[in-house]
């Protein structure tokens, strides 16, 4: 593609995309309230979920708090029911998190909508389009991890 029609191209998609995280963002907080959580308890939740147990230090990493902030965020949750502590198999020393599952009626609430809505958006796409958008979410996620270490002051961090 041309440089003249690849740069407007670039503008459009920037707003775009800019419209979509906020709708992300929105989503995120509208979840989190259907399940009477705050959103970075949601987002270490899903980090939890997605990994397995991790220890605290790494789940603060992962969502990007404090050691300490994680730890009373970790409190939180084990209070709430969410997520339960244990030794961690590879060293019995160290303590692991675990998320609790989510009951199915609450995951419903908080999920349901979104899942549906945007089987529905992927209806509409055709298997390549689908890969793409694969390649594209698993580009972006360490990119913007990387962007928010760089924001953060943390310095240049590798994608």
């Amino acid at each position: 593609m041309a440089d003249q029609e690849r740069g407007p191209l670039l503008e459009e998609l920037a707003g775009v995309y800019r419209t979509y995280l906020t709708a992300v963002v929105l989503h995120g907080q509208a979840a989190a309230d259907a399940l009477g959580q705050n959103p970075t308890d949601l987002y270490a939740l899903n980090a939890l979920q997605l990994a397995g147990p991790l220890t605290t230090g790494v789940l603060a990493e992962r969502i990007g708090l404090s050691q300490s902030a994680t730890t009373r965020l970790v409190d939180r949750l084990e209070r709430a029911g969410r997520v339960s502590r244990g030794p961690d198999p590879a060293d019995r020393r160290r303590v692991v998190v675990a998320a609790v599952p989510v009951p199915e009626e609450e995951d419903e609430k908080a999920f349901g909508p979104a899942r549906r809505r945007m089987a529905e958006v992927f209806d509409d796409f055709s298997d390549e389009e689908l890969r793409v958008l694969r390649r594209y979410f698993e580009g972006a996620a360490p990119a913007l991890r990387a962007a928010t270490a760089e924001t953060k002051g943390l310095g240049p961090v590798e994608p």
